[in-house]
C-alpha cells in the first residue's frame, strides 16, 4: 500500500485513467466504422517499431520507441490497405495476416536484442503485457500529453466525426473530405496505441480499444453518451486495474485493466438499459402481459354480444 500513496504511484494513476478515456473515445470510432480488429492488428504491429528503437539507440528512450513503434504500426496499416486494394481478400483477412507477421517479427528481435549485453535487463518484456509501475515521470509526461491530445480531437471536430460516421455522402456534400477523415482517425488510433502498450501491452492493448465502446453501447442509443460512457469505462477500468496491479510485486498492470473493463462489460450485458439481457428480459414479460390483457379484453367484449343474439 505504500506504493499507491507515492507520488509516483499517484501520476501512474493519472496517467492511466487519462489513456483509459482516450482509448474508449477512439474506441466508439472503431466500433462504427466497423474497424474493432484494427485496433488489434496495429497495436500488434507495433511490436518491431519499439525493439527497433531500443536496438538503435542501445538504451530504453521512451521518445524513440514511441516514434519507432508509430511508424512500425503506420507501415502496418499501409500494408493492409495494399493487400486490401490490389488483391481479393477482405480487409479482415488482411489484419489477421499483418497482426501475425508484425507480432512474430517483433517476438524475434526481441529474442535477439534481449541476447546482447545489458538486453535482458531493458524492460523490453513490459512491452507485451504492460507494466505501468515501470514507467518514470517523463513516461507518464508525455503519455498524459499525448493522450489529453487525442481527447481533444474527438472532442472538438465531435460533429463531423457524426456526421463522416453516419452520413458520409452528406459529410462529403458539405466538403468534408473522407480522406482527410481517414487519415486522421488513423492518427488518432496509432497515437492511442503507441502510447498504451507500456502500460497495457500489445496484446491487450485492443482490449482496452474495444470493451468500453461495446460496453457503453448497452446502455445508450446516442452517439454522443456512448462516447461519454465509454471515456468512463475506460477511465475507471484503467485506475481499478492500476490499483489492484501495484498491490502485488511484479504483477503486470496491462492483465487487470482489462479484467476490470470485463467486469463493466458483464455488468453491462446484464443491466444495460437500452440492450442489456435484464433489460429484454423484462420488454419481453411486460410485452406478454399487455399481450394477454388485451386478449382478456377482446374476449370480454365479443362474451356479452354472442348472449344478446341467443336471446
Amino acid at each position: 500500500m505504500g506504493m499507491l500513496l507515492s507520488a509516483n504511484a499517484q501520476w501512474v494513476l493519472f496517467s492511466t485513467l487519462i489513456l483509459g478515456m482516450a482509448s474508449g473515445m477512439i474506441g466508439c470510432l472503431a466500433y462504427w466504422k466497423r474497424q474493432s480488429l484494427m485496433s488489434d492488428a496495429l497495436s500488434h504491429a507495433a511490436l518491431p517499431g519499439v525493439v527497433i528503437g531500443f536496438w538503435l539507440i542501445g538504451t530504453k528512450n521512451m521518445p524513440v520507441m514511441i516514434a519507432g513503434a508509430a511508424i512500425s504500426a503506420l507501415f502496418g496499416a499501409l500494408m493492409i490497405q495494399w493487400i486490401r486494394s490490389s488483391s481479393r481478400i477482405k480487409e479482415d483477412t488482411a489484419m489477421g495476416m499483418i497482426l501475425s507477421v508484425f507480432f512474430g517479427f517483433g517476438i524475434m528481435m526481441l529474442t535477439i536484442v534481449n541476447r546482447f549485453a545489458g538486453g535482458n535487463q531493458s524492460g523490453l518484456d513490459s512491452f507485451i503485457f504492460g507494466q505501468a509501475a515501470s514507467m518514470v515521470r517523463k513516461d507518464v509526461y508525455m503519455m498524459m500529453v499525448l493522450a489529453a491530445i487525442v481527447i481533444l480531437v474527438v472532442s472538438i471536430a465531435f460533429k463531423e466525426w457524426k456526421l463522416f460516421l453516419f452520413d458520409p455522402d452528406f459529410a462529403r456534400g458539405l466538403g468534408l473530405s473522407r480522406r482527410f477523415m481517414d487519415g486522421i482517425y488513423l492518427a488518432v488510433l496509432v497515437m492511442v496505441i503507441v502510447i498504451g502498450i507500456q502500460a497495457v501491452g500489445v496484446i491487450l492493448m485492443a482490449a482496452l480499444l474495444i470493451i468500453p465502446a461495446v460496453s457503453a453501447r448497452y446502455w445508450t442509443h446516442s452517439f454522443k453518451w456512448m462516447v461519454i460512457l465509454s471515456a468512463i469505462f475506460g477511465g475507471g477500468s484503467g485506475v481499478i486495474g492500476t490499483l489492484v496491479s501495484t498491490m502485488g510485486v511484479g504483477w503486470p498492470t496491462g492483465p487487470f485493466i482489462v479484467l476490470a473493463s470485463s467486469v463493466l462489460f458483464v455488468v453491462s450485458l446484464v443491466f444495460g438499459m437500452e440492450k442489456g439481457l435484464l433489460t429484454k428480459a423484462m420488454q419481453i414479460q411486460l410485452q406478454k402481459r399487455e399481450l394477454r390483457y388485451a386478449s382478456i379484453e377482446a374476449s370480454g367484449a365479443k362474451g356479452p354480444q354472442r348472449g344478446g343474439e341467443v336471446g
